[in-house]
């Protein structure tokens, strides 16, 4: 499947994708373009597949890609211990799907197609 470059080099396209798909984990609900949705989706949900598996191994290559940023801020949890601990279990009887993509309308400024991209209940 051939990707859109997004108007980024690699090295920015691909810190684009981290950070998306680690403010999905964390809010488990984006606003973004339609073009970087239909990307991101992808992605995350070979991450939610990587912690259904649930070994270390598994927890490594997510580690290895999403951001180590604080999901809560109570119990000191970090995006990967949330897709781990709450996320994984959610969809354990699911074989894929994780993600939906609501569309929004245009962006103001410049007319982008908006949409939200969550994960399902």
């Amino acid at each position: 499947m051939a990707q859109s470059k997004l108007g980024r080099n690699s090295s920015a396209r691909k810190a684009l994708f981290r950070d998306l798909v680690t403010d999905l984990i964390i809010s488990e609900r984006i606003e973004t373009t339609e073009s970087k949705a239909k990307e991101v989706r992808s992605i995350a949900e070979k991450m939610i597949t990587l912690a259904k598996r649930g070994d270390l191994h598994a927890r490594r290559q997510v580690a290895s890609f999403v951001r180590k940023e604080v999901a809560n801020q109570e119990t000191g949890q970090d995006a990967i211990q949330k897709l781990f601990d709450t996320i994984a279990p959610r969809f354990s009887e699911r074989q894929g799907g994780y993600t939906r993509i609501l569309k929004v309308g245009p962006r103001r400024g410049d007319g982008a197609p908006m949409v939200y991209l969550e994960l399902v209940e």
